[in-house]
């Protein structure tokens, strides 16, 4: 009754007590719409809000984040203005900015000598091979763990296959060695043992691609596999029951509840994967095969190790610059390519 009265004198000659609940709600309880240009001026004074205003309010997070902002702005942005040396004949005694510049010339003569074809093709095949069989066998190792019942066993198998990513690249080169060396590794005395012909690994490069990819996959694969591995255990055990009560069997539930459940976090982890596919492991390729070898280097050579040739054996920075800033620019399209791809394809999974 006091709400009616407070309207009373607002309702001109109509009793209060006549109006409808619908009139009252309109006229009465719900305050009145303010002019257009005052609601402007409120959504400006928010959209205003002063910068520092908001740092202050998101110190925690930007607190969190701080150590990654700063090791990309070290190490990502501050060193930007050095790829103008892909740019010029540097010399030591000018410096950067000083040095002749000379336009495309360096990447002129990437293309010429043929190694740029072959350096982009050599990465992009391995790192494709890496994404692929990677996430594949991953995928399969997580599926069964999960379908593992013993967990004892579940823990200690998760264990022994996690060890391998903690092994340095360095040690893993030398184990490759004792083991494919021609004058004593395991297999050339194996095959010696059995009157055999022992296999010439360092001088057959057609072998490499195979060693390579079957190496990446015992270091990695244990690590890759956790992801997935916690993706399986968040799905909804509810899911589980209702396809037992249906009659579904262990591969059924794999196949439609299982893979469409990993599905997502498939997508992000090969879009990050895709961003690095120019980023070659130079420490592996590096430690298994060196950069001396010039017979293995057709099929072993990546982006990577020819620049860390150029920069040791030539002391070249113009050339290395050059194949350099062309792995940041083409692996940026890639990335922004993939991801159209996937936004058209479905929205959901898109990076940005």
């Amino acid at each position: 009754m006091q709400k009616i009265h407070k309207c009373n004198g607002l309702l001109g000659f109509r009793s209060a007590v006549e109006l409808t609940t619908q009139e009252l709600e309109l006229k009465c309880i719900a305050p009145p719409h303010p002019p257009r240009s005052v609601a402007l001026d409120r959504i400006k004074s928010r959209a205003q809000k002063s910068l520092g205003k908001k740092l202050w309010d998101s110190k925690t997070l930007i607190l969190m984040c701080s150590p990654a902002i700063l090791f990309f702005l070290v190490f990502s942005y501050i060193p930007m203005p050095g790829a103008y040396i892909a740019f010029t004949d540097f010399k030591y005694n000018l410096g950067i900015f000083g040095s002749r510049f000379v336009g495309f010339e360096n990447f002129r003569f990437l293309v010429i000598s043929g190694k740029l074809w072959q350096l982009t093709r050599n990465t992009i095949l391995y790192n494709a091979a890496f994404i692929v069989l990677g996430n594949a066998v991953q995928i399969f190792v997580a599926i069964l763990l999960n379908e593992v019942r013993n967990r004892w066993f579940k823990k200690v198998t998760q264990t022994i296959m996690f060890l391998p990513y903690f092994i340095s690249a360095v040690l893993v080169g030398f184990l490759a060695y004792s083991v494919l060396n021609f004058d004593y590794g395991f297999i050339p005395n194996i095959a010696r043992a059995m009157g055999a012909e022992p296999p010439r690994f360092f001088s057959n490069p057609a072998v490499w691609p195979f060693i390579i990819v079957l190496v990446h996959l015992w270091q990695s694969t244990g690590y890759g596999s956790i992801v997935y591995f916690a993706a399986i255990m968040g799905i909804d055990t509810t899911i589980y029951e209702a396809a037992e009560i249906d009659g579904a069997n262990a591969l059924q539930k794999i196949r439609y509840i299982i893979l469409p459940s990993l599905k997502p976090t498939a997508v992000i982890l090969i879009l990050f994967s895709i961003g690095g596919i120019l980023k070659g492991n130079f420490g592996l390729f590096y430690n298994l095969v060196g950069t001396a070898n010039a017979a293995l280097q057709p099929m072993t050579d990546i982006i990577e190790t020819y620049v860390f040739r150029s920069l040791m054996n030539q002391f070249n920075f113009s050339y290395s610059a050059a194949a350099g800033l062309y792995q940041s620019a083409v692996g940026f399209v890639i990335v922004m390519t993939a991801n159209w791809v996937i936004k058209k394809i479905e929205s959901d999974y898109a990076l940005f």
